[in-house]
C-alpha cells in the first residue's frame, strides 16, 4: 500500500487539484455570465493540468490520488447545484451530467467490499480514454446551460451517452483486473 505523505500536498499537481475547492466554492457566488464561465474554465484547465503535470513530473502520489476524485466531486456538485438553483439545469439533467458518476459509486463499493477486487487496485488508476471524453462532454454541457441554453439538451443527451460509456468501461476495467488476478 502507498505512503500518504502530507509532504505531498506541496507538490505543483497537487495543489493544481486542491485548488478546484475554492473554484466549487466560488461558482455559486459568481453573479455574471463571464465569472462563472472563468471559473469554470480554471477549474477545468486545473483539472487537465493536474495529471499531466504529475506524470510529467514523475511525481504522481497516493495522496493526490485521493485528492483528485475528491476536489473533482466537490467542483461538479458545486455547479450543479448551482446550475439548479438558478433553473439553468432541469431536474432530469442532473442524472445526465451525472450518469458516470452515478455508475461509479457502486463500482467504488465493490472494490471496496470485494477482495479479488481490492487486490487488484493498482496504485494508479488513470482514467481512461472514454472517461477523459466524458469530462469533456459534461463541460460542454454546463457551458451550454450558462451560455447557450438552446443547445443544453442535446448537449445533457450526449453527457448522459458519454457518462455511460466511461461508467461501464470502468466497471469492465476493474472486473477484467480482478479475473485476472484472480486466476
Amino acid at each position: 500500500m502507498p505512503k500518504l505523505l502530507l509532504s505531498d500536498l506541496r507538490k505543483p499537481a497537487n495543489l493544481l487539484s486542491l485548488a478546484r475547492i475554492p473554484l466549487g466554492v466560488a461558482f455559486p457566488f459568481a453573479t455574471d455570465t463571464r465569472a462563472t464561465l472563468a471559473i469554470l474554465l480554471a477549474g477545468g484547465l486545473t483539472d487537465v493540468l493536474d495529471g499531466w503535470i504529475a506524470r510529467r513530473r514523475g511525481e504522481t502520489t497516493a495522496l493526490g490520488a485521493i485528492i483528485d476524485p475528491i476536489a473533482d466531486k466537490i467542483f461538479a456538485g458545486s455547479i450543479v447545484a448551482t446550475l439548479v438553483l438558478r433553473e439553468l439545469l432541469p431536474a432530469w439533467g442532473i442524472a445526465a451530467l451525472l450518469a458516470r458518476e452515478l455508475l461509479e459509486a457502486p463500482l467504488v463499493l465493490w472494490v471496496l467490499t470485494h477482495p479479488p477486487a481490492r487486490r487488484t487496485r493498482r496504485e494508479e488508476a488513470r482514467a481512461n480514454i472514454p472517461g477523459k471524453l466524458a469530462t469533456v462532454v459534461q463541460f460542454g454541457a454546463v457551458l451550454s446551460a450558462i451560455a447557450l441554453p438552446s443547445m443544453l439538451t442535446p448537449a445533457l443527451g450526449a453527457s448522459a451517452a458519454a457518462g455511460i460509456v466511461a461508467g461501464l468501461s470502468y466497471w469492465h476495467r476493474e472486473i477484467r483486473w480482478a479475473r485476472a488476478r484472480a486466476a
